[in-house]
């Protein structure tokens, strides 16, 4: 019976594996579930939240959405919400272990809940999300692949409205760990060491489109220079995912989605950024990764993609390039 005991490699079993209702869970949820697997647990101890995030230059309300069309009995997690104050007045940057509790109470969950958690893109905010819940020692937590579009594909239900009430809950304050978050300053120290000859240097891998890594195209940011942190590597979050369409009945036009790419796709992807080299540095656990993305938002996507492939060592730049930039100092390069 395929459930919350499967580990991190199990990637690379079909992710749309059609599989028995799991009425109980062990510690540790699969990273990655499907709609199918979703609607086999609905109901049974599982918290599904709605993590949609739009890029800020994109004239779209994620919670507006959420009222229009969302999973029965999802409540939404507001990412620029449930997040902490910054000097650079960064959004979504990583709670408090207070805030993080306050909005689990609110939502209904408990450390006992598996939450469920997607995004109306496909794959997009709903990495982030996990990585926060995973980051805060909430094991029992996984994204929906193909989101609320490959959910409506495979015939789910939605509702639109605001959710029923429930009874709010008690959830412990958690203890953030700290290994897997990393700040400017240590950012700054990484990028002294050159990875090809310092073995303590982490791989910084950038999710941003490849034209903003190299300096050809600007940032959505105005004034924000674009271009790359000093040995940092391109990993295009893009070429981590599967794009769908479907039709959903009485439309004319169809929907396109995302949804993660199998193992074999995943390595291949991975190997030709960074080299075979440095992957299997990283997947072996000698090399650790840092993912980095505009504002640490698409950088959740590698995170997943690495911990879908077995790597251990893997942390998240929060403030990510917009942070980087910023600040004045930081040293710039353009180019490949």
């Amino acid at each position: 019976m395929l459930g919350c005991l499967l580990s991190k490699r199990t990637a690379i079993l079909p992710r749309f594996l059609a599989v028995r209702r799991m009425s109980s869970f062990g510690d540790h949820c699969p990273l990655v579930i499907s709609p199918a697997q979703l609607r086999q647990i609905q109901g049974d101890g599982v918290a599904v939240l709605d993590a949609t995030w739009h890029m800020p230059n994109v004239p779209r309300n994620p919670h507006k959405e959420f009222i229009a069309k969302h999973i029965p009995g999802a409540r939404f997690l507001g990412l620029d919400e449930v997040a902490s104050p910054h000097d650079l007045g960064l959004k979504h940057m990583m709670p408090s272990g207070e805030v993080f509790a306050k909005y689990c109470g609110k939502a209904g969950i408990t450390p006992s809940s598996h939450v469920v958690i997607y995004d109306s893109h496909g794959i997009f905010s709903s990495p982030r999300a996990l990585f926060m819940f995973r980051a805060f020692g909430h094991d029992r937590s996984s994204i929906l692949d193909g989101g609320l579009p490959a959910w409506e594909a495979h015939g789910g239900p939605v509702e639109a409205g605001e959710p029923s009430e429930i009874p709010e809950t008690n959830y412990p304050v958690p203890t953030l760990n700290e290994d897997v978050i990393r700040s400017y300053e240590q950012i700054v120290t990484n990028t002294a060491f050159n990875p090809d000859d310092e073995p303590i240097a982490e791989l910084v891998v950038d999710a941003r489109p490849r034209g903003r890594y190299t300096g050809a195209q600007p940032e959505p940011r105005p004034g924000l220079s674009s271009g790359h942190m000093p040995f940092a590597r391109s990993l295009p979050f893009t070429t981590l995912l599967d794009a769908h369409q479907y039709t959903p009945a009485g439309a004319s036009e169809p929907v396109s989605y995302t949804t993660i790419k199998s193992n074999a796709g995943l390595h291949e992807a991975l190997e030709k950024a960074v080299g075979p080299a440095y992957a299997e540095a990283v997947l072996k656990g000698e090399r650790g990764a840092v993912a980095s993305c505009g504002s640490g938002m698409t950088a959740g996507v590698i995170w997943l993609a690495l911990k879908l492939m077995g790597a251990e060592r893997v942390a998240l730049y929060d403030e990510s390039w917009t942070g980087y930039a910023l600040r004045e100092g930081s040293k710039i390069e353009k180019g490949e």
